[in-house]
């Protein structure tokens, strides 16, 4: 019975080296977990602060473009009216041309 007897304390021996192996390792991967997690969390922040901060430059570029869609227009109509009014000038300086080039024939205008 004394090699049984030795045999079977071997055997728990091995065992509970076997049983404490697995416990380090269960620890160590406790770590990874939760070196995971918190790397996890910290990117979930990130993104979170990012994606705020896009919807701020999201918000921020709509706003300029509409301004600038409202400058363009108020440009286009400025332009269109400032060629309106050099058409007018243009045709006011035309006529006003003729009528002095009128009044120069004219017998009582001439000088002696």
């Amino acid at each position: 019975m004394t090699q049984q007897g030795a045999a079977l304390q071997g055997y728990n021996n091995e065992l509970v080296k076997c049983i404490e192996d697995l416990c380090m390792q269960k620890e160590e991967l406790n770590k990874q977990i939760q070196q995971a997690e918190e790397e996890k969390n910290k990117l979930q922040h990130e993104i979170q602060v990012l994606n705020e901060q896009l919807e701020r430059v999201c918000e921020n570029l709509a706003q300029k473009v509409a301004s600038r869609n409202e400058l363009d227009k108020i440009l286009a109509e400025t332009e269109a009216a400032y060629m309106k009014i050099l058409d007018s000038s243009r045709t006011l300086l035309n006529v006003l041309k003729k009528e002095v080039g009128s009044l120069k024939h004219t017998p009582e205008l001439k000088t002696n």
